[in-house]
């Protein structure tokens, strides 16, 4: 069909697709079954819409398939539920030409020089280009820098040639009028049992008006509410300014955790009192570094892209670089808690608890327990764990430790020189770890500093 036959039909396509996205008629393709793409399906699916899941892990797609869950937060029953609804899991990019809409949602990690990495979503867009055809709208969910969408989505999807032409000059889609382009940002927050897919609001945007009507109905069949913005520029840009606000704030109370350290003063009070105050604060929290795919990663793409209209975005990269150095900083409170004992860390036998990035999930995604038992390893350090949601340390392309999780009895917990607190997950037995350890190093505040207790 050339694009000016697509033209007058356009007002018909929309209508139409209109129509079956409202009626819940539409089949959805979700790329990317992980910690934002599978809470997706799920969600999509619970309001009887059809879904296809895609993913390049085959393990995944199969232990979907076999209804089985591989997030520790996400129940067997959810993806059982969404099985007998239809759902169907496949590293088949062919059957994108059976979905009306196309969601990605694939990992946009940092290079080595803290670049945006987009090569997940160009693999997508190439796995996905010779199935595209008229009339599908498609949302990209990843975030990325503002622009990414009108940069590379947008020319991408028009440089795909008409075939029905004698020369190809021309292209098949028209943004707009016969294909649909939207971004819209992830606001996932795994683990959180207060806010779920269908409570949190939804950003939208669309490249163009028709483009925004479209996703804003699709969205709006999922969620509670909505917030429809100007242009995809905008709902890039909310989504790292989201992050860079709260890399910002912990960047600041983790260098006064420093300060208040070396003050004997106990930070977690400070914040607490300061707490009550009913306006114009917000508490944040200190830890031993920043975790999770977006918080300390997606500040970096603003400072990438600023450096590019040659601006420099130095609050950000300093609340940064502060973030980073705090895991050597628990290191260091390891060094200095065994020296009180007359120990170094080289040798000496040291229980970190908690693999995950934050409390109560399986998520190690930039998680500072990594890096800080990587540091403690190269130190000489006989370095174990434990953590109720991993039965063994995951392999990633910076780690592989090859260790499994071991249970806190007593006795074990008394063969360790020091015990490290980096995740604070509830099913802790504090009590327990308080009364067996010879050492404790606390990054989360979850004990009072004593003799025996260092807070890190």
């Amino acid at each position: 069909m050339n694009n000016l036959k697509s033209k007058n039909l356009s007002g018909v396509a929309i209508d139409k697709l209109h129509m079956r996205v409202k009626k819940h008629k539409s089949t959805i393709g979700i790329i990317g079954l992980g910690y934002v793409g599978l809470p997706l399906s799920i969600r999509f699916s619970e309001e009887g819409f059809k879904v296809v899941g895609f993913d390049i892990d085959k393990e995944k797609v199969d232990l979907l398939n076999s209804s089985k869950s591989y997030i520790k937060h996400i129940n067997f029953d959810d993806i059982a539920a969404m099985s007998a609804n239809g759902f169907m899991a496949t590293s088949d990019f062919s059957q994108i030409a059976t979905v009306d809409v196309i969601i990605i949602c694939v990992p946009t990690p940092l290079g080595v020089h803290n670049e945006p990495d987009l090569s997940f979503i160009h693999g997508t867009l190439e796995n996905i280009k010779p199935y595209l055809k008229e009339n599908q709208l498609l949302v990209l969910e990843s975030t990325t820098y503002p622009g990414t969408t009108e940069e590379i989505l947008v020319p991408f999807i028009e440089s795909i040639p008409d075939s029905s032409l004698i020369t190809h000059h021309s292209s098949l889609f028209t943004i707009g009028e016969n294909f649909f382009i939207g971004y819209s940002p992830e606001r996932e927050d795994p683990g959180n049992k207060d806010f779920t897919t269908k409570t949190i609001p939804k950003v939208v945007s669309g490249v163009t008006k028709n483009c925004l009507e479209l996703t804003k109905i699709l969205y709006d069949q999922i969620v509670d509410q909505t917030v429809p913005v100007s242009s995809p520029k905008v709902a890039e840009m909310t989504k790292i300014l989201e992050n860079i606000h709260r890399a910002v704030n912990i960047g600041l109370v983790n260098e006064l955790k420093m300060v208040a350290d070396k003050m004997d003063i106990d930070i977690y009070e400070v914040i607490n009192a300061a707490a009550t105050k009913p306006f114009g604060f917000v508490p944040y929290y200190p830890g031993p570094g920043l975790g999770g795919h977006c918080i300390p990663i997606d500040p970096f793409y603003l400072t990438w892209k600023a450096k590019e209209v040659g601006l420099n975005t130095r609050f950000i990269e300093l609340a940064g670089e502060i973030n980073n150095k705090m895991p050597s900083y628990v290191v260091q409170k390891v060094g200095e808690a065994l020296n009180s004992i007359g120990k170094a860390i080289k040798g000496s036998k040291i229980l970190v608890l908690g693999l995950a990035y934050k409390k109560n999930v399986d998520d190690t995604r930039e998680s500072p327990s990594l890096i800080i038992m990587d540091i403690l390893m190269k130190m000489g350090a006989d370095v174990q764990y434990s953590d109720p949601y991993l039965s063994e340390t995951p392999k990633t392309r910076k780690y592989n430790f090859n260790l499994k999780n071991v249970e806190l009895t007593p006795e074990y917990i008394r063969t360790f020189d020091v015990v490290v607190l980096s995740t604070d997950h509830d099913s802790f037995d504090y009590k327990l770890i308080k009364k067996e350890a010879k050492l404790i190093i606390d990054s989360r505040g979850r004990f009072k500093t004593t003799t025996n207790i260092f807070s890190a």
